[in-house]
């Protein structure tokens, strides 16, 4: 319980650092994406280590489902604004499939395992 509330702690934190130094510098990066670029370094630095943020992580990923559930509630409540919303449904679906499947390629070829010559 402890390596999962410690964590935690240290996602939550470099979010909240994030957050604070994207507001103080007035920066036009979401807080959220530089608070994950300084866990990116504090990982690479040995600052932070990632059996420290295991636990919390898979929990997170397990339960990622969930945290969608507000945002699909809410978009569907704009369904019935009509043909107007069809186009940029098709727009936005068009984006995700095209995201997926470049995303798809890139791992399939990053995580295909090297045959020695």
């Amino acid at each position: 319980m402890a390596a999962w509330l410690l964590g935690l702690g240290l996602l939550l934190g470099f979010s909240a650092l994030g957050e604070g130094l994207a507001r103080l510098l007035r920066l036009p990066v979401p807080g959220s994406v530089l608070g994950l670029l300084l866990l990116w370094l504090a990982l690479g630095l040995g600052v932070v280590r990632l059996s420290w943020l295991e636990r919390a992580a898979d929990h997170l990923l397990g339960v990622l489902g969930l945290l969608f559930v507000p945002a699909t509630v809410g978009f569907t409540n704009y369904l019935s604004a009509g043909a107007a919303w069809g186009l940029w449904l098709l727009v936005m679906l068009a984006g995700l499939l095209a995201g997926a499947g470049v995303t798809g390629l890139i791992a399939s070829r990053w995580l295909r395992p090297e045959h020695p010559a």
